[in-house]
């Protein structure tokens, strides 16, 4: 096994494994645990006890984060030619149809969320196999697929994530960035929570809501008390 650096084995060295912490205790720590040279990522990890093979136990759904992501969202929108300036003007990266679904099926993907409208979607079930596997496949569930693709582009770009349960059962988002207070990342964590709260399947049968965990990229899991969510 590879051995941790220095400023890795310090930042472990602040979180007790065996403690739950609070929300407020462990957004205060993930920043102090951040060992890295930029304004990385905050991530949350809660393992669910759904079983994802059964579709009536899928959960997805999206949430609009009060205070963002700290990304910059790069928006391809597959749109008609009576669509495309509504987009652009709304702020998205990319506008057009016929050529970004040729540049895709030669490998281009230097996006994070695409937008299409229902009548274009017949032609993109070929990209399934190169948009399926990286979660970008426009949903109607997701908000992804709409007419209204000017309002569809600003709620992406002002900080709406799209979220999915894994095959193992266990979501996993980013809900900021280190460089956020600690109150902010705490309310984007509430929003995101409770959400989450509240796609409980119906047939999902046990505890819901198994181990939660907040960390950075490259920084120490923090595990929180599953109260953090379930109280919301």
């Amino acid at each position: 096994m590879a051995k941790r650096g220095k400023k890795y084995q310090q930042a472990v060295a602040l979180v007790n494994p065996e403690v739950e912490y609070t929300l407020e205790e462990a957004c205060d720590l993930v920043k102090k645990t951040s060992n890295v040279n930029f304004d990385a990522s905050v991530d949350i990890d809660i393992r669910l006890g759904v079983d994802p093979r059964h579709a009536d136990q899928m959960v997805r759904g999206t949430v609009s984060l009060p205070h963002g992501t700290g990304k910059d969202v790069r928006v391809l929108a597959l749109v008609n030619e009576a669509k495309q300036d509504e987009a652009r003007e709304a702020g998205a990266d990319h506008v057009g149809l016929d050529d970004y679904i040729e540049k895709i099926e030669e490998g281009w993907s230097d996006i994070d969320v695409i937008i299409a409208t229902p009548d274009v979607m017949g032609k993109l079930g070929k990209l399934g196999r190169f948009l399926g596997p990286r979660g970008l496949m426009p949903n109607p569930k997701s908000g992804t697929v709409t007419m209204d693709v000017a309002e569809a582009v600003k709620t992406v770009k002002a900080g709406q994530i799209d979220f999915r349960v894994d095959k193992a059962g266990i979501l996993h988002t980013s809900i900021g960035k280190v460089s956020f207070s600690a109150s902010d990342l705490k309310e984007n964590t509430e929003a995101f929570f409770r959400t989450v709260m509240s796609l409980r399947p119906a047939s999902a049968k046990g505890l819901y809501v198994k181990s939660v965990f907040m960390s950075s990229t490259m920084g120490p899991s923090i595990p929180l008390s599953r109260t953090a969510v379930t109280s919301l």
